[in-house]
């Protein structure tokens, strides 16, 4: 049975939940799912801690099992290569991305990949930007994705500086 919490971020409300092996879901305006189970669980204790370093600029690398659930071939394999490959302040536009993932996903494809990714901040398509500024973002509170977005670049001291 999944486990759900919360964490009030200065970016909303997110929910994490995890399947006691590994986490499945971050999001924000995330339900808790109708079979959440109330007992502990350590994992989930540990992804609320790590995010709770994260927004407080004191943790750069997560270290947490994730799994990605169902997805196509090519999917799976760009998200891996975001999570892999995209370090803490390091952008990659969307075209880098989709040479980082060896498929042949154009760069808008990419950026449908980045807005389906269930697992954002920890799989941080945050860091993910067009050629020419911010491109787009879907997570954050509606109608805040791309101040989400900006905020979470500037925590990371990587907001492109071709947007100021």
């Amino acid at each position: 049975m999944p486990t759900f919490g919360t964490l009030s971020t200065p970016v909303g409300v997110i929910g994490v939940v995890s399947d006691r092996t590994a986490i499945v879901r971050v999001g924000w305006r995330a339900p808790a799912p109708a079979d959440a189970d109330p007992s502990p669980d350590p994992l989930l204790a540990e992804a609320l801690a790590q995010l709770t370093a994260y927004f407080a600029g004191a943790l750069t690398v997560f270290d947490l099992p994730i799994d990605l659930g169902v997805q196509t071939d090519a999917t799976r394999a760009v998200l891996s290569a975001l999570h892999e490959t995209v370090g803490y302040g390091k952008p990659v536009t969307y075209g880098e991305l989709a040479e980082r993932s060896g498929t042949a996903v154009p760069a808008r494809g990419i950026g449908s990949i980045m807005g389906a990714n269930p697992i954002p901040i920890i799989v941080p398509c945050h860091r993910v930007v067009a050629g020419d500024g911010l491109g787009g973002y879907s997570g954050g509170n509606p109608g805040e994705g791309l101040a989400t977005k900006r905020w979470l670049l500037e925590l990371e001291g990587a907001l492109p500086t071709s947007l100021f």
